[in-house]
């Protein structure tokens, strides 16, 4: 039989109730033919009540042991989808990740999948077993301990899976009906889009997107996964949802896809920097052992011997950015004068396989800003990437503003 994943968030399992409703989308899909793999997430607010409970428990928890905690939420929701299906006569068993086996690294609480061996699942569908209900979030690692893969890892399991046994398709079910050109809550003109390719999906994840986590895109670009995210909230047609797939699926598109923006930016600035080969090796190798998510980075013109630095971060890592560079100060590592640290800030970027193809996006970004008397204190490009980072109270009026001149609202 052909093979669908359908993987259902934590606000889509949140009560009995919608975990019946979840249930009844995979009766749907069994009726067609389908040998179905469910991946769960905890119940909304589950994994956040178990992480509370480790941080008062223990401050400076074993990794090993916070894993073994915050994965239960999982294996809950996978008991109670199990048997949510069994009572609509729908043979499924719930499976945790040591019992596929979900084979990841060591790294407890930001593990990665290794590999995801077929034959336990593929055994049991031979059986008569129609779904097999696994638990996201969670693996095993080679010591035998059960590992977690970080925030938002049952979208990567759901795409893991869907390419270890080639699925015909990866469902994410959340509470949104699709991608959006940008945050319908900012901008009342943002529409739905039908299609959107692998990278600009991975570009808007990974510029404060919500919808899906990027190492999930990631994996599937990588394997081709087609993926297709769906609300649970309402009635579905075969062409529901946003389908993420490959450029060559896509019969046209607009030059700019969406608008993303990321309102937790801070932009630091190391003061007269000494310049000298290997100085940004010096500054930005500290700043990733602390895990300092460096993303935008400008370089000042070399005066007389010295140079300004300013990258851009979190605003949840200054202080560590900040600490990192004192350290590698003392050390004799880098030498500066001051180090300054903006925390009012907010990024915003237009993203658009059609921009490796049309000229003037950037022009027409920078005209648009300077009309609504929006200052650009940094940019960074890539092929199908303009971001820049502003004040941070002028944010809606940026994506706003660009969602209107790049007439987002209008289908290609």
């Amino acid at each position: 039989m052909p093979v669908l994943v359908m993987k259902f968030g934590g606000t889509s399992v949140a009560t009995l109730d919608r975990i019946r409703r979840a249930a009844k989308r995979v009766g749907v899909e069994v009726a067609k033919g389908y040998d179905v793999i469910v991946i769960v997430s905890a119940m909304s607010g589950e994994t956040n009540k178990l992480v509370g409970y480790v941080n008062e428990t223990s401050p400076l928890f074993d990794a090993r042991e916070y894993d073994a905690v915050v994965s239960s939420g999982e294996n809950v929701t996978a008991g109670l989808m199990a048997l949510t299906l069994q009572e609509m006569d729908i043979p499924a068993r719930s499976w945790q990740g040591w019992q596929v086996p979900v084979k990841t690294t060591s790294a407890h609480s930001s593990a990665r999948i290794e590999d995801i061996p077929t034959d336990n699942i593929n055994r049991k569908f031979g059986e008569g077993m129609k779904v097999a209900v696994v638990a996201g979030f969670q693996g095993v690692s080679p010591e035998g301990r059960i590992t977690t893969l970080g925030r938002g890892g049952s979208d990567t399991t759901a795409v893991a899976f869907a390419a270890a046994f080639a699925a015909e398709r990866c469902d994410i079910y959340t509470d949104v009906d699709g991608v959006y050109t940008t945050d319908p809550r900012i901008c009342d003109k943002a529409r739905k889009l039908d299609r959107i390719a692998f990278e600009e999906m991975l570009e808007l994840a990974s510029l404060g997107a919500k919808v899906l986590q990027t190492r999930s895109v990631e994996l599937a670009m990588r394997y081709k996964v087609k993926l297709r995210v769906l609300s649970s909230f309402e009635e579905q047609s075969d062409d529901a949802g946003t389908l993420v797939c490959a450029e060559e699926d896509i019969m046209e598109s607009n030059v700019v896809a969406g608008v993303a923006y990321s309102r937790d930016e801070a932009k630091m600035t190391l003061v007269s920097v000494a310049d000298r080969p290997g100085i940004a090796a010096a500054i930005f190798t500290p700043l990733s052992e602390v895990g300092v998510n460096v993303d935008m980075i400008v370089q000042n013109i070399s005066d007389e011997g010295r140079t300004d630095m300013t990258f851009s971060c979190p605003t949840d890592q200054v202080r560590r950015a900040e600490k990192a560079m004192v350290d590698a100060k003392a050390r004799g590592d880098i030498n500066f004068h001051d180090i300054v640290a903006d925390t009012d800030v907010a990024k915003v970027s237009v993203v658009g396989i059609g921009m490796r193809s049309h000229t003037g996006v950037a022009a027409k970004m920078f005209r648009v800003l300077a009309k609504e008397g929006i200052n650009i204190r940094v940019i960074t490009t890539s092929e199908i990437k303009i971001s820049v980072l502003i004040d941070r109270k002028y944010m809606e009026l940026a994506v706003q503003a660009l969602h209107d001149a790049f007439e987002l609202e209008k289908a290609s």
